[in-house]
Protein backbone atom coordinates (compact mmCIF):
# COMPACT_ATOMS: atom_id res chain seq x y z
CA UNK A 1 0.00 0.00 0.00
CA UNK A 2 3.28 2.20 0.82
CA UNK A 3 4.46 1.44 -2.25
CA UNK A 4 1.21 2.63 -4.12
CA UNK A 5 0.35 5.53 -2.30
CA UNK A 6 4.45 6.71 -3.21
CA UNK A 7 3.77 6.40 -6.66
CA UNK A 8 0.27 8.52 -6.58
CA UNK A 9 2.75 11.37 -4.60
CA UNK A 10 5.43 11.10 -7.32
CA UNK A 11 3.03 11.22 -10.62
CA UNK A 12 1.21 14.59 -8.85
CA UNK A 13 4.68 16.08 -8.20
CA UNK A 14 5.53 15.34 -12.24
CA UNK A 15 2.10 16.49 -13.22
CA UNK A 16 2.04 19.30 -11.42
CA UNK A 17 5.69 20.47 -12.56
CA UNK A 18 4.39 20.21 -16.63
CA UNK A 19 1.33 22.28 -15.71
CA UNK A 20 3.47 24.78 -14.10
CA UNK A 21 5.89 24.39 -16.96
CA UNK A 22 3.04 24.32 -19.82
CA UNK A 23 1.75 27.60 -17.94
CA UNK A 24 4.97 29.14 -17.98
CA UNK A 25 5.53 28.68 -21.29
CA UNK A 26 2.53 30.59 -22.59
CA UNK A 27 2.97 33.36 -20.23
CA UNK A 28 6.38 34.14 -20.65
CA UNK A 29 6.22 35.53 -24.02
CA UNK A 30 3.70 38.10 -23.39
CA UNK A 31 5.34 38.97 -20.16
CA UNK A 32 8.25 40.02 -21.69
CA UNK A 33 7.11 41.02 -25.12
CA UNK A 34 4.60 43.63 -24.28
CA UNK A 35 4.43 45.08 -27.93
CA UNK A 36 5.05 42.25 -30.09
CA UNK A 37 3.13 41.09 -33.00
CA UNK A 38 2.06 37.29 -32.27
CA UNK A 39 0.98 36.60 -36.61
CA UNK A 40 1.10 33.14 -37.65
CA UNK A 41 3.62 31.73 -39.66
CA UNK A 42 1.95 32.23 -43.19
CA UNK A 43 2.34 35.84 -42.92
CA UNK A 44 6.01 35.95 -41.69
CA UNK A 45 6.70 33.60 -44.49
CA UNK A 46 4.89 35.64 -46.74
CA UNK A 47 6.96 39.09 -46.06
CA UNK A 48 10.26 36.79 -46.34
CA UNK A 49 9.49 35.82 -49.52
CA UNK A 50 8.85 39.12 -50.52
CA UNK A 51 11.89 40.21 -49.85
CA UNK A 52 14.11 37.10 -51.87
CA UNK A 53 11.59 37.82 -54.82
CA UNK A 54 9.31 40.74 -54.93
CA UNK A 55 7.34 39.02 -58.00
CA UNK A 56 6.76 35.70 -55.96
CA UNK A 57 2.87 34.73 -57.04
CA UNK A 58 1.87 32.33 -55.04
CA UNK A 59 0.64 29.07 -57.53
CA UNK A 60 -2.42 28.46 -55.20
CA UNK A 61 -5.50 30.28 -53.20
CA UNK A 62 -7.34 28.93 -50.12
CA UNK A 63 -10.80 27.37 -51.39
CA UNK A 64 -12.56 28.63 -48.64
CA UNK A 65 -11.40 32.22 -46.27
CA UNK A 66 -13.52 31.89 -42.78
CA UNK A 67 -15.38 35.02 -42.47
CA UNK A 68 -13.38 36.26 -39.73
CA UNK A 69 -10.43 35.85 -37.37
CA UNK A 70 -12.14 34.60 -35.02
CA UNK A 71 -13.82 31.94 -36.95
CA UNK A 72 -9.98 31.10 -38.07
CA UNK A 73 -8.95 30.86 -34.82
CA UNK A 74 -11.58 28.70 -33.89
CA UNK A 75 -11.27 26.18 -36.95
CA UNK A 76 -7.33 26.05 -36.10
CA UNK A 77 -8.17 25.31 -32.04
CA UNK A 78 -11.06 22.71 -32.96
CA UNK A 79 -7.69 21.26 -35.25
CA UNK A 80 -5.37 21.09 -32.56
CA UNK A 81 -8.22 19.77 -30.30
CA UNK A 82 -9.14 16.52 -32.68
CA UNK A 83 -5.36 16.21 -33.06
CA UNK A 84 -4.48 15.66 -29.04
CA UNK A 85 -7.85 14.04 -29.12
CA UNK A 86 -6.31 10.81 -31.56
CA UNK A 87 -3.08 11.23 -30.26
CA UNK A 88 -4.17 10.86 -26.97
CA UNK A 89 -6.42 7.84 -27.59
CA UNK A 90 -4.00 5.99 -29.64
CA UNK A 91 -1.85 6.29 -25.67
CA UNK A 92 -3.95 5.47 -23.83
CA UNK A 93 -5.17 2.48 -25.89
CA UNK A 94 -1.40 1.37 -26.46
CA UNK A 95 -0.83 1.52 -22.39
CA UNK A 96 -4.03 -0.45 -21.69
CA UNK A 97 -3.62 -3.43 -24.14
CA UNK A 98 0.14 -3.07 -22.53
CA UNK A 99 -2.03 -3.82 -19.11
CA UNK A 100 -4.01 -6.37 -20.54
CA UNK A 101 -1.16 -8.91 -22.16
CA UNK A 102 0.59 -7.94 -18.81
CA UNK A 103 -2.72 -9.11 -16.60
CA UNK A 104 -2.66 -12.32 -18.85
CA UNK A 105 0.60 -13.12 -17.96
CA UNK A 106 0.07 -13.23 -14.71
Amino acid sequence: MGIEKKKSNNMLKKNLILAFLVVAIAVIPLLFLKNATFTGSDDQAKKEITKIDANYKPWFSSIWKPPSAEIESLLFALQAAIGSGVVCYFFGYSKGKAKASEGEKK
